[in-house]
């Protein structure tokens, strides 16, 4: 069995708990409020490994393609701009490598996680009507703070006689604070947070598999073409995450960043967004180019 533990170690670095990856700009903007949104989220990863070097594995690959399934609601909180949201994906993977000398691959296709979202602006943005979110986004100049919690309930596919899984059998919470300052066109945002997570106590049959928390940031300028449509520049950073299996901990820890571009297209109530971005640096985990694509429509 342990010379097996890499690939799932592999498969859970960038699987439902990559909450300290994001990178997702726009994320405290603020709209009018009483709006819902549904959204519908598709990705494709694939790349490198890089594994603990106390592991016994080389040449480490994997592929994940996954879509989602999010609703959101936008809604005034003691005078403040506020919303909520969740998110379902369903997931494939696939990791392969070369463990103690031989070859071994894993797939699998399930369920993922639900994640919840609740972000409130604390600064710089009061709900608003469409009325007042019109003479709002007249202003030349706003700033903008916001607070939010994410949290990864483990409700997807696990199997724990199964080395790799797509739930993860575990809670995990993302705090985070941001701030966004606009002028003109141009738009200067940052993002810090810790991703903490509990145990799962049944990891291989009864087993225990703990993570330390995940320190993370991640940074955006964006350009604004027309209402609604605009291209962003983004990267992150997070470090962290230390996993300790059966009371033996791993040699490294995570310590990368990614670099992207996003893009926003609008048409009426619809959105489109297109996304990549690719590994900067990788100490530990995976090393992927990364494309997304989503659609929104939001109505009253």
């Amino acid at each position: 069995m342990r010379f097996r533990l890499p690939i799932a170690l592999a498969l859970a670095a960038i699987g439902a708990p990559a909450a300290a990856q994001d990178l997702v700009p726009g994320i405290y903007t603020p709209s009018p409020v009483g709006f819902n949104v549904v959204s519908v989220i598709s990705s494709f990863s694939k790349g490198s490994v890089t594994f603990d070097p106390s592991l016994p594995v080389q040449d480490g690959h994997s592929t994940l393609a996954g879509v989602g399934f999010g609703l959101t609601r936008t809604f005034d909180l003691a005078g403040r701009y506020a919303n909520a949201g969740v998110i379902l994906p369903a997931v494939y993977g696939h990791v392969q490598g070369v463990l103690a000398g031989q070859f071994e691959e894993r797939r699998r296709t399930g369920q993922g996680d639900l994640v919840i979202r609740v972000a409130v602006n604390a600064y710089g943005a009061r709900a608003m009507t469409p009325q007042e979110f019109a003479v709002y986004q007249s202003s030349p100049a706003q700033t903008v703070v916001g607070v939010s919690l994410t949290v990864v309930a483990p409700i997807g596919q696990y199997d724990a006689s199964r080395i790799v899984n797509i739930g993860t059998n575990r809670w995990a919470l993302k705090p985070e604070v941001g701030i966004s300052r606009r002028r003109g066109r141009w738009t200067v945002e940052g993002d810090v947070a810790v991703v903490l997570f509990t145990d799962n106590t049944n990891y291989l049959n009864g087993g225990r598999r703990e993570q330390t928390p995940i320190a993370a940031f991640q940074g955006h300028l964006i350009y604004g073409i027309r209402p609604g449509a605009w291209v962003a520049f983004d990267a992150n950073f997070w470090r962290g995450g230390r996993i300790t299996t059966n009371g033996v901990a791993a040699i490294e820890l995570q310590n990368n960043s990614r670099v992207g571009l996003t893009l926003a297209v609008p048409v009426r109530r619809h959105q489109l967004r297109f996304a990549v971005s690719q590994g900067a640096y990788t100490r530990l985990g995976g090393d992927f180019l990364q494309l997304g694509l989503s659609y929104s429509y939001a109505w009253r």
